[in-house]
């Protein structure tokens, strides 16, 4: 599809083609009826976005007449050029697929940006393989093992504030974990592999645990009060309800001092966990600032 055929276009056909092509890159499959509730338009309308889709990006997508969807094609090339943040945007709150122009902002404003994006084309493959509950092969890098060829379940991204990981089984290990999504290479769908009871989300403990934590202002801090205004506190204190499979990154991220004594020192902690006792058991407790477990806390006594 070339700049002119696009420039053709009303831009709200170009809207309803940019959401064709995110959720077949990225899902794997639209229906008619995705365009339909989408944007509010007839049936008919939707054939014929999808119609000039296929005409306008031959080889994008093919019509599955089993699953009576579109699917993606083998040949499949972008036409829209979607930022990463715009793409990880919609996969996780469901906003912001129209076409990606940059648009005059209403007010000025500054927000940081991220070191690292996510490979669109690596990222695409985790999230079609989320969707469509199918084991991912990978090849995968990391510090402590270096490269290893992997079979995955992944069924979530997660978020840690400075990279995002998939959360999948994985069958190398026999358990659930993190993985980086920069770390990871040459993905291939397993389409035709089935997924095992044990290796589904809802057997991932840390997945489906919730924990209860209650944030302070940190007692080494002056002016309590305003810290009690920076954060929207209520009667002195923050309640909030993660998973367990999130906490530790989230703890990391806000600079909660964890420790039982609130003992770390720096402007940087503002927060401190009342009860510790709140991560026992939760696996990456360990990357909470100053967390130590009941274990450790015994041992120095």
């Amino acid at each position: 599809m070339s700049n002119e055929q696009l420039t053709d276009l009303t831009q709200p056909q170009r809207d309803r083609l940019a959401f064709v092509e995110l959720r077949v890159r990225f899902i794997g499959e639209i229906r008619r009826q995705d365009l339909v509730t989408r944007f509010g338009i007839q049936s008919a309308a939707a054939s014929r976005d999808l119609a000039l889709y296929k005409e306008l990006a031959a080889g994008n997508i093919n019509y599955d007449s089993k699953g009576k969807s579109y699917v993606l094609g083998p040949d499949f090339r972008p036409v829209f050029d979607f930022p990463p943040e715009r793409v990880l945007s919609w996969l996780t709150q469901g906003f912001g697929d129209g076409e990606p122009m940059r648009l005059k902002a209403w007010v000025a404003s500054e927000s940081p940006s991220r070191l690292t994006h996510p490979d669109l084309d690596v990222l695409a493959s985790v999230t079609r393989a989320i969707h469509q509950e199918c084991p991912l092969g990978i090849e995968y890098h990391s510090i402590s093992s270096g490269r290893t060829e992997r079979e995955i379940v992944p069924f979530a991204l997660i978020d840690n504030g400075l990279r995002w990981h998939v959360r999948a089984f994985d069958r190398k290990s026999q358990e659930f974990r993190d993985f980086v999504i920069t770390r990871i290479k040459r993905p291939v769908l397993m389409r035709d592999a089935d997924v095992q009871p044990h290796e589904r989300s809802d057997q991932d403990i840390q997945w489906t645990r919730i924990v209860e934590l209650e944030m302070v202002p940190h007692p080494d801090q002056p002016r309590p009060e305003i810290t009690e205004m920076d954060y929207g506190m209520v009667r002195g204190s923050l309640r909030m309800k993660l998973r367990a499979a999130t906490a530790g990154y989230i703890l990391r991220q806000w600079s909660v001092d964890c420790s039982p004594d609130h003992s770390l020192r720096g402007y940087e902690f503002r927060l401190w966990l009342k009860d510790h006792l709140a991560l026992y058991g939760v696996k990456n407790a360990v990357l909470a600032p100053g967390y130590r477990s009941p274990d450790q806390n015994k041992g120095e006594q």
